[in-house]
């Protein structure tokens, strides 16, 4: 137990300053956000541009993003209550879902801009455009740089990394255009390439959205397989079989587990023991960090694997619901 409890602590503290160094990372960043699209758009309407407006639209809503972003990982961190019992971890997704609300609100706008302006197309100043866009290239770069290390275990941080890929990459895109502008009159290109920013928006957007919606509908993660760690549970000594198993993220970095477990009759002493070798191969092996553990001596549910969502709720769990469906995996 004091294994399992100071790994758990460990953990905690690990990931609190890991959200502490996130915070200060975006902090940064909604700065950059801020001046980048201000320099754009001014330098959009000298040099007469589409690309580079849609480029200082699309940071702008960055900007808006990144502060959801960092309000919602400073909510995240309070404590739980007895209203929120789970704690409030999980306003990281709603800040992801309304962050790619306002991307395709960006989207639309340079979409119906760019539509307007391949029927009167205006002369560009390349050479400006080539030296802004390069600004908002370095800005951007160097926020995703800040971002780089939390989006690979956070949702949230994920959204405004992806964001400052996506801004680099289309002010790398702005600058190209701006060398064929200094040597061509094509200026048709500049609402072309304001549709590609758009269908940019709406694919990395799509990803976030799917993500986003599986985890608010408890989902099993991706990559955890039930019928695995149900081997390995049932591998351990001491647990005779399991079934009602339930893994869902409770947070884009934070799996929960719920589990029936039948045990031999004994002392309660050593299902205690035998509790603790469960947490800690979960956490070990699984990366749950949210075990719920349910122990009897007598399977209920009929050893189902699945929960039976359809049983009355008055029924005793002992009493298999009428027509049960067919065992899933082994039996």
């Amino acid at each position: 137990m004091r294994y399992y409890l100071r790994m758990m602590t460990d953990t905690h503290s690990h990931r609190h300053d890991q959200e502490k160094s996130w915070g200060r990372r975006l902090l940064v960043s909604i700065v950059i956000n801020f001046l980048i699209p201000v320099v754009q758009i001014a330098g959009g309407i000298v040099s007469g541009s589409m690309a580079l407006i849609s480029d200082a639209v699309h940071n702008l809503s960055d900007f808006v993003s990144l502060i959801i972003n960092y309000a919602a990982l400073i909510i995240g961190r309070r404590q739980p209550t007895l209203r929120h019992t789970f704690g409030f971890k999980r306003v990281e997704i709603f800040a992801t879902l309304i962050s790619v609300a306002l991307l395709y609100g960006a989207a639309f706008y340079i979409a119906a801009e760019a539509w307007h302006r391949i029927f009167t197309p205006r002369p560009i100043s390349g050479r400006l455009v080539i030296w802004i866009a390069l600004l908002g290239f370095a800005g951007n770069m160097f926020s995703a740089g800040l971002l780089r290390a939390g989006a690979k275990v956070n949702l949230n941080m994920k959204s405004a990394f992806l964001h400052m890929l996506a801004d680099a990459a289309t002010s790398l895109g702005v600058v190209t255009l701006g060398i064929i502008w200094m040597f061509k009159p094509w200026y048709w290109l500049d609402p072309v390439f304001s549709w590609l920013i758009v269908a940019m928006i709406v694919y990395g957007g799509w990803g976030l959205i799917r993500e986003s919606f599986l985890i608010l509908m408890n989902a099993t993660p991706s990559g955890m397989n039930l019928e695995e760690i149900r081997d390995a549970l049932e591998g351990l000594d001491g647990i005779t079989k399991i079934h009602d198993l339930h893994v869902w993220k409770l947070s884009s970095d934070s799996i929960a587990l719920a589990v029936h477990i039948t045990v031999p009759d004994q002392m309660l002493g050593r299902v205690d023991e035998l509790a603790d070798r469960v947490r800690a191969m979960l956490a070990g092996r699984f990366n749950v960090d949210h075990p719920t553990l349910q122990f009897e001596c007598n399977s209920c549910n009929d050893g189902q694997l699945l929960c039976l969502a359809g049983r009355s709720p008055h029924q005793d769990c002992r009493q298999p619901a009428d027509n049960p469906p067919e065992k899933e995996g082994r039996s």
